[in-house]
This record gives C-alpha cells, sequence and structure tokens, in this order.
C-alpha cells in the first residue's frame, strides 16, 4: 500500500518559518518526482514546488510566488521529502499535500500564516 503522510504544519506569524515533512511508504521512493502542492480557502491547486532526483544528481523546480523563500529537499534514506518555508506570507495559507508523480497524495497539513 502506497502512503504519504504530510506533518509540520501549524500556525505562524508573518516572516516566520516552518519546515513540512512528507514520509512516503509502499514504493520506491527516487523513482518517483516528489510534489508539493496547495490548497488556499476558496482556491484551487498551486503547485509549489518538485523534486526529482536521478542517480546522484537532483532537480528542483519552485513556482514564483515561493522561490527564493521555500526549498524542497529530499532523505531518500528515510523516503521522506521536506518543505522549509522562510520569510512566511499571509498569502501562504493552504492545505499543503505531498504527491508522488501526482498518482498518489497524502492527507495534507494546514499551514497558517497570520498575526
Amino acid at each position: 500500500e502506497v502512503q504519504l503522510v504530510e506533518s509540520g504544519g501549524g500556525l505562524v506569524q508573518p516572516g516566520g518559518s516552518l519546515r513540512l515533512s512528507c514520509a512516503a511508504s509502499g514504493f520506491t521512493f527516487d523513482d518517483y518526482a516528489m510534489s508539493w502542492v496547495r490548497q488556499a480557502p476558496g482556491k484551487g491547486l498551486e503547485w509549489v514546488s518538485n523534486i526529482y532526483t536521478y542517480s546522484s544528481s537532483s532537480t528542483r523546480y519552485y513556482a514564483d510566488s515561493v522561490k527564493g523563500r521555500f526549498t524542497i529537499s529530499t532523505d531518500n534514506a528515510k523516503n521522506t521529502l521536506y518543505l522549509q518555508m522562510n520569510s512566511l506570507k499571509p498569502e501562504d495559507t493552504a492545505v499543503y499535500y505531498c504527491a508522488a508523480d501526482e498518482d498518489y497524495w497524502g492527507q495534507g497539513t494546514q499551514v497558517t500564516v497570520s498575526s
């Protein structure tokens, strides 16, 4: 069974930081492009970031809205995906989902940025 479990969300003030984690199981982690996708209140899904690792080389992509503030990374030995979020803005408030090749999705973790 494929399972993705996000954690690390919470309430943070503007300018603060959070690190999200996605623990993956049931599949070969590094065979997939791993992504973070978010859904803000009343809005559709927004691609945030993704990472693909081939051998020892990794390719990372970021949405313009988060570039320079967010960093995606993996610990392949632990089958875990991370999203380090710095300089958070109220506009970052959303449910954040972990996805593998858009085939498998986690349950999401809530991030709220508010003063």
